[in-house]
């Protein structure tokens, strides 16, 4: 397996250091005409990690996109050190860009201990290995994508993801859509990397579930779409480059927004995390 995308998807979250608690980050070279907020969510989360002691794993993060935000401008992120506790650490962290503020996360970090325990249920799905590759889907759905829809799939290349049910990408879906991700080679025995990596992929087809429902999708060019919040919890400590099933829903929408709420469970059937994202989804009237 090449692990050259999975590298670069490791440099990515490499901040640059500038001293007192700020740190900057770029986007990728092939980001296209918008900022990915997954990329903003992982990047702040790196930014607060780097103030945190290393023993004092996340457990959960909040965070809002105030602007849409450009990728051929470098992202600053200033962290502020809200409290240090016996058992919880919590950090805030603002993103800018030309001195305007884009994007705000608070998270907070636990001293890992015991206590009670239960989880939901894994959903039945068929094995990622039965699935086709995104590739395969985009020949086998070419006449009904969109060409952003294409290339951005096609994109995706440090991520292999394998979609249950596929044909509800193109046909009205009120059950939801459960999705196999893994980041494509290995990566190091970093929990705090694989848990960035973890917010970063949380994003990347959450929202698209609210418009299911209505047979669209977020490359509709009658819709306008933006992540508006987006929160992760995170149970266990999780590894991405091994097969996560995430399970998306969407239980309302309305004044052009849609609620989404996912489940990240691991192959054995664990539950890993828990992610709640609201997000515009506007029709767009001048089209």
């Amino acid at each position: 397996m090449d692990d050259a995308p999975a590298r670069e998807l490791v440099a990515l979250l490499d901040l640059e250091n500038l001293g007192d608690d700020r740190f900057r980050g770029h986007s990728p070279h092939a980001a296209g005409r918008h900022l990915y907020g997954g990329q903003v969510v992982a990047q702040a989360l790196v930014a607060t990690t780097r103030t945190t002691p290393a023993d004092r794993p996340l457990h959960s993060l909040h965070a809002y996109f105030v602007l849409a935000g450009d990728p051929q401008v470098p992202i600053d992120f200033a962290v502020e050190r809200i409290r240090d506790g016996r058992s919880f650490t919590t950090r805030r962290c603002v993103a800018s860009q030309q001195k305007r503020t884009i994007f705000s996360l608070e998270a907070s970090f636990q001293l890992r201990e015991q206590g009670f325990e239960h989880a939901a249920d894994m959903p039945q799905t068929p094995d990622p290995e039965s699935l086709a590759p995104i590739n395969d889907l985009v020949e086998r759905f070419r006449g009904f994508l969109p060409l952003p829809a294409e290339h951005w799939l096609k994109r995706a290349t440090s991520v292999d993801m394998r979609i249950a049910a596929p044909e509800t990408l193109i046909a009205p879906n009120r059950l939801g859509q459960f999705i196999w991700f893994r980041v494509q080679g290995p990566l190091p025995d970093d929990e705090a990397l694989h848990a960035a990596l973890l917010a970063y992929l949380s994003d990347m087809t959450l929202l698209n579930t609210a418009l299911m429902v209505h047979g669209r999708n977020i490359f509709d060019a009658k819709i306008q779409v933006a992540s508006l919040d987006h929160a992760l919890w995170i149970h266990h400590p999780p590894r991405v480059d091994q097969w996560l099933l995430y399970a998306q829903e969407s239980p309302a929408a309305s004044n052009a927004r849609g609620l989404t709420f996912g489940r990240i469970f691991t192959r054995d059937g664990r539950l890993l995390a828990s992610v709640a994202q609201e997000g515009l989804i506007r029709l767009r009237t001048n089209i």
